[in-house]
């Protein structure tokens, strides 16, 4: 049986998003996109970042190439990955090998094969060769001057098949200078008792010889609770890569291990005061590879510690922790007050102070009754923030004195070609003055957009710095064929601020028309840069 070590103990956090993060399907990044990658995770403060596969291909070659010039790390250590030497080969002409040497890293990392099945019958080749590729690749790289690590490939279904052999991969990887061995569920099928008893056992066997690192995927869905379990018994260095990224169901998800451990467990992972980056950075990765950060990720999505239930949100305004497991500033995160149907008091409340209003009871009570009527109709504000900013301001007596929309109306028409043309007319006042501009566009939305900047140029020129930057389109009720109520959403920015405004109506343009109106009305309270 493992043994399970709970007092608290420094984690070094290995973070492969360069290599194995970069696996997922449909993510790709240039060699600038991993530089600047880089640089966040030594901001975050990790203590190794692997930096891909020198030689695998062009853009690692460049990578490494650029990194020793270019690539200025105050706190991690940039780690090339490869592999052992190849069977029957000699390490002193290994391709590989010397590829890991000229990339000129401090630290390596290789991969060997740590179960007999793969040694026999993915290297068609006999253990005792498996052992002797292990013991000389690591004894030439630190020959060489380098730090080696060994990912100890498919560890776990290897040990329960033959932990003999397992314990001589491991053995033959530490007799000859191997700092770490890191044991890899490779195919992510391991469950946390498995993963704790077998730790526990490597641990036991190893004693202080060497750092015991863990590697999980995530195919049962237990990266995170595998890592976990593996520190628990005695792992010290855990991988992953930020944000969950990884092939197939993805790599154990280090943006959620880092704050199990250190906020949770009491094992410091990294540097003092770095864990307030985690959001940012996570976001920030998110943003350079185009791969969103689920919303609902812990810690780090924006819906991590937003609260909608309004029994919540009402014990939130008495006591911060009644629904907060951590406060969402240790790791950059924050408190989101979430405005729905399901909305009391308390929440339209914080809401308001939020926001900077003045609400007395009547207009608490408004709101109330106006989110839960509007969004029966098919409305969803939580998606809309500037137009759920708008409706409070009214339920205060506000109105806006911007512009005044008379009419606007659209014209389609198709051509004998065959194509078709839209066309659309606002008529708009702004004080005593009535502007009347007819504009076309690419479809109807574009082409009222146009004309309604046609019609207010001249009284605020700053809205040419209005982009809209996505427009979705949802239909509500689809058993009403052509006839159902639609919902739009329209995003839109001034270059500083980003807003949603939203629209509901069976008739999509007006629907459109509704969101554009209030995302111009929005832009302009918040006095767009001139």
């Amino acid at each position: 049986m493992g043994t399970t070590s709970e007092r608290p103990h420094r984690v070094e956090v290995f973070d492969t998003t360069l290599r194995d993060g970069l696996q997922v399907e449909g993510v790709s990044a240039t060699v600038e996109d991993k530089l600047r990658i880089a640089e966040q995770l030594d901001l975050l403060g990790v203590h190794y970042i692997e930096g891909g596969w020198p030689g695998a291909n062009p853009k690692d070659i460049e990578f490494f190439a650029r990194a020793g010039s270019e690539l200025r790390l105050g706190t991690s250590t940039l780690v090339a990955f490869g592999s052992t030497r190849r069977p029957r080969g000699k390490v002193d002409d290994d391709a590989t090998l010397r590829n890991l040497v000229e990339a000129a890293t401090a630290a390596v990392c290789i991969v060997a094969k740590s179960s007999d099945y793969h040694v026999t019958e993915a290297l068609q080749t006999t253990l005792d060769e498996g052992e002797a590729m292990i013991a000389e690749s690591v004894r030439f790289l630190t020959g060489e001057g380098r730090q080696v690590l060994v990912d100890m490939e498919h560890f776990f279904d290897g040990y329960a098949a033959n932990p003999e052999f397992s314990l001589r991969a491991i053995e033959a990887a530490v007799i000859n200078g191997a700092s770490h061995v890191v044991l890899c569920d490779t195919n992510g099928g391991s469950l946390p008792h498995q993963i704790e008893e077998i730790v526990g056992a490597v641990v036991h066997h190893l004693g202080g010889d060497v750092v015991v690192g863990i590697h999980c995927h995530d195919d049962t869905g237990c990266a995170v609770a595998n890592s976990m379990a593996a520190i628990r018994a005695g792992a010290r260095h855990v991988q992953g890569t930020l944000n969950g990224l990884g092939e197939r169901t993805g790599n154990a998800n280090l943006s959620t291990i880092i704050p199990n451990l250190q906020l949770k467990l009491g094992h410091p992972c990294l540097p003092d005061g770095r864990i307030a980056s985690l959001t940012a950075v996570s976001h920030h990765v998110a943003e350079l590879l185009n791969r969103a950060v689920n919303p609902q990720a812990p810690y780090v999505g924006s819906s991590a510690f937003a609260h909608k239930a309004g029994l919540h949100t009402s014990a939130i305004a008495r006591a911060k922790d009644a629904y907060e497991h951590v406060r969402p500033e240790q790791v950059g995160n924050g408190t989101r007050f979430v405005v729905s149907e399901m909305a009391g008091r308390a929440t339209i409340q914080m809401k308001a102070a939020e926001l900077g209003l003045e609400m007395d009871g009547p207009a608490v009570n408004s709101v109330v009754d106006d989110l839960k009527r509007l969004e029966h109709e098919g409305y969803h504000f939580e998606a809309a923030d500037a137009s759920l900013e708008l409706l409070m301001r009214r339920a205060t007596g506000w109105t806006q004195e911007f512009f005044r929309v008379e009419s606007m109306r659209v014209i389609t028409d198709e051509l004998p070609n065959g194509e078709f043309t839209t066309e659309a007319t606002a008529k708009v006042w702004v004080g005593d003055d009535r502007h009347v501009h007819t504009a076309e566009g690419n479809g109807p939305v574009n082409a009222i957009d146009t004309a309604l900047r046609m019609a207010l140029a001249d009284a605020y020129p700053q809205l040419s710095r209005v982009h809209l930057t996505d427009f979705k389109v949802r239909i509500l009720d689809g058993a009403s064929a052509t006839g159902a109520v639609t919902r739009v959403l329209l995003d839109a920015t001034d270059g500083e601020r980003d807003w949603t405004t939203i629209g509901v109506s069976a008739n999509i343009i007006e629907a459109s028309w509704r969101a554009l109106e209030e995302s111009l009305v929005y832009g302009l309270l918040h006095g767009l840069p001139g």
